[in-house]
């Protein structure tokens, strides 16, 4: 009988990053260069303390009337303070149940505290099919 396969084993450990202190306008630009939809934000001690996506970044239009009136701040302005995050250790498959309830793309990686990856859909996608592959589901 196998093991239930853990968020360790499909999470995805380089994770792009930013600083809460990061200009929000350079913290745009960086998830257009990184081609990522979002990054978890993290203290110079390696502590999740948000999140900043691409809803975030509606922000700036929604609140900017024009260029000449475009909002400024920092990444810690926008972003969202309350993540939801899963440790390493978790089933997968548990995992998967959480996609669905919170229509999200991601989870933050959290081990005793710090960033160690992330978990998006598409990690789930490939444990499903290793799974129906090996016959567990």
């Amino acid at each position: 009988m196998s093991t239930m396969p853990k968020v360790s084993d499909y999470m995805d450990t380089i994770v792009h990053t930013l600083n809460p202190e990061t200009e929000i306008h350079k913290a745009a630009d960086f998830l257009l260069e990184n081609r990522v939809t979002g990054a978890p934000v993290v203290d110079n001690n390696g502590k999740l303390v948000g999140i900043f996506n691409e809803y975030d970044c509606l922000k700036l239009l929604a609140l900017g009337g024009d260029l000449a009136d475009r909002p400024e701040g920092t990444v810690a302005d926008f972003m969202s303070k309350d993540v939801k995050t899963v440790p390493s250790r978790m089933n997968i498959f548990f995992v998967a149940g959480m996609f669905l309830n919170d229509h999200i793309r991601r989870f933050p990686v959290v081990d005793d505290g710090k960033l160690v990856g992330a978990i998006t859909r598409f990690d789930i996608l490939r444990a499903i099919h290793k799974a129906h592959e090996e016959g567990i589901v």
